[in-house]
């Protein structure tokens, strides 16, 4: 279990709002990457907690690196922040997702560029993370220069270019291969997912892009738009940072999470 002053987190907004947002970020980022969300004028009144998970972007990591155990740590962190909303983006939002199915988090969760089973990531990274097992740390080394190559193609100014760089190299790739191999254990696992979101029955807005952050399969985005309190959301144009490269559009869905806890408490 991990101790609440063991956590790494970046807050920002009124100690007194009437709203906390956890932000969980994606596989190898740290609290850092919600910079551009949490700098969004419509969450200004809004209280932000951007934590980094554990085995991620340097940070310590947990024995049980399964989602599983993930969501079960970061419930606890949930209910030690008082979190109305739970915001997760890819593996964050794969753990957001546990908390929700599980029963250990009962308010609003917006899942940014959440994949639901081994299908909605391409087979390339599922197989490169699995051959982690035969080629220890070195899948998780290459699947780094290849993110730094991405970031260099977005739009986001060069000084944060080189911040979100810095973040992802604080990672250890032993631990960080640990939790990608894990996530992707999860992937496989799934059996219905998107059944079991709506099962849920709390609010849930999932986001993806166009291209670039994923996706969901057919029957996936049939039955969760199918689900009355499920919205789909999907955003026009091509991004794989989420976070970063859309935080305007991403911003506005965590202000329809929160005005949903202001219209029911």
């Amino acid at each position: 279990m991990v101790a609440y002053a063991d956590w790494e987190l970046r807050e920002s907004g009124p100690a007194d709002a009437e709203a906390v947002v956890l932000l969980l970020p994606g596989g190898m980022c740290g609290a850092d990457s919600y910079a551009e969300i949490m700098a969004e004028p419509v969450l200004a009144g809004t209280r932000l907690i951007a934590a980094t998970l554990p085995g991620n972007a340097g940070a310590p990591p947990l024995e049980d690196a399964s989602v599983e155990n993930y969501a079960r740590v970061t419930a606890e962190l949930a209910k030690r922040v008082s979190a109305d909303v739970v915001v997760g983006y890819s593996c964050g939002a794969s753990v957001a997702f546990e908390m929700v199915v599980s029963g250990s988090f009962t308010g609003p969760v917006v899942l940014l560029g959440i994949s639901l089973s081994s299908k909605d990531e391409p087979a390339f990274f599922r197989g490169l993370i699995q051959s982690g097992k035969v080629l220890g740390s070195l899948p998780t080394r290459f699947l780094s220069t290849v993110t730094h190559s991405m970031i260099k193609r977005t739009s986001l100014p060069a000084e944060r270019k080189r911040e979100i760089q810095t973040e992802f190299r604080k990672n250890i790739p032993r631990d960080t291969a640990n939790v990608l191999r894990e996530y992707v254990n999860w992937l496989h696992r799934q059996q219905r997912p998107a059944e079991a979101l709506c099962q849920a029955g709390v609010p849930v807005w999932t986001v993806h892009t166009e291209k670039g952050d994923g996706g969901l399969t057919d029957d996936e985005r049939a039955t969760l738009e199918a689900c009355p309190h499920l919205r789909v959301v999907t955003i026009p144009g091509n991004a794989f940072f989420l976070p970063n490269e859309e935080s305007a559009r991403a911003a506005d869905v965590i202000m329809d999470a929160v005005a949903r806890i202001s219209s029911t408490g």
